[in-house]
This record gives C-alpha cells, structure tokens and sequence, in this order.
C-alpha cells in the first residue's frame, strides 16, 4: 500500500501543525473524500477533520485508520470507501470486504467505544456501472452490518444519482466518469449533512 504512504506522511505533518476543533468530525476514506475542496463551507458551522486518500480500500484502510483517527477529540466518524470493486486483480470478495471492514470498525471502536460511525453508500458511476450488481450486493452488505451494530448509520444514496432510465447521471461526474463534479458535490452536501445533523441530535 506504498502508493498511498505520501498523502499519509501529509496527514501526520497537518496532525503535527494544526490545532482541530474539540467535538470534530472525521471524514475519511477515498479520493471522493479527498476532493471535496468545499467539505469544511460545505459542513459549517461543524468543524470537520478531513482524511480521504487516493484508491483506498478497505484492506488498507485497516493498516492507516490509526494514524487518520490519531488522538483527535471527535464527535463522529464519516466514511466513504469506494474502490473495493473496481474490476482490479485485487478485487476480494463481498464477503472478504466485509470481514475488513468489521476490523476497519473495530480499530476505530477501540479508540472511539460509542460516538457514532456513519457509513456513506457507494455512488453508482458510469465507469463502473457494469459492475453495479456487485457494487450494489456491497452497498446492501454494508447497510446491514451498519444496522446490526450500536451507533452506526448507512446513507443511502443511489437513488439520488441515477437518472429516469436508471442509469448514473453523467452531468454529476468529472470527465472519468468516476469522481463527482461541483453539482454532484452539492448533491451530496444536501444528503450528508441533514444525515449528519440528525445523528447529531439524536446523541443529545
């Protein structure tokens, strides 16, 4: 998992420099996470903690959650991991991706016993709209762990993204076909955060 080492070198010089907000809310996961220049005006007035790297999956997740949670005094976690089906050798698995994230968990519980965890569902995508069946039997895997487990939540998004045909909405997406634009960014903005909000509120 040497590809991803520079942008985790990059997030311990920020938890080195930087002084976060008390009660913050970690965002971590893929380069969906990454890209989202707009998160902190996006998320105010909640401060945010933002951890996405390019091409993660669950597997290394594992290896980095650690060092993304670090010491931070957080409200809650925000996850969005979308690269585990990606028609790539490496590809494990719905089961196995399963049994990672369970551990993905389980590292973030051993730091953080009760805040809550809220999982975001992968965006169906034009470039991988042929491996939507897989993909979607991930997101359903998901949901259900989510629900059979304390102070976790699954967003589900698809709906939102496909269009009357029931195809992805190309008009929400970069050139790739892959990674949200700014409309597609404001979209999610409108689902995550009253998810965000309301998970807030039934902690209080």
């Amino acid at each position: 998992y040497a590809w991803a080492l520079p942008e985790i070198e990059a997030f311990k010089q920020l938890d080195a420099t930087t002084n976060y907000a008390p009660g913050s809310i970690l965002f971590m996961g893929s380069s969906s996470i990454r890209l989202w220049d707009s998160l902190t005006e996006d998320m105010a007035p909640l401060p945010i903690i933002q951890r996405g790297y390019g091409g993660a999956h669950f597997r290394d997740l594992i290896f980095y959650v650690d060092t993304l949670l670090n010491q931070h005094d957080l409200r809650m976690v925000v996850c969005f991991v979308a690269n585990d089906i990606s028609q790539n050798k490496s590809d494990e698995s719905t089961k196995k991706i399963l049994n990672n994230y369970d551990y993905v968990v389980k590292r973030i519980r051993k730091k953080y016993p009760t805040i809550p965890i809220l999982q975001l569902s992968i965006t169906p995508t034009e470039s991988r709209w042929h491996l939507w069946s897989q993909i979607d039997a991930l997101n359903k895997g998901l949901k259900s762990y989510c629900q059979s487990h304390d102070n976790m939540y699954f967003l589900e998004t698809t709906s939102h993204f496909l269009n009357e045909a029931g195809q992805p909405k190309s008009e929400l997406f970069r050139k790739d076909k892959l990674h949200l634009n700014k409309e597609g960014y404001a979209l999610w903005n409108r689902l995550v955060k009253p998810e965000i909000e309301r998970i807030l509120a039934i902690q209080n």
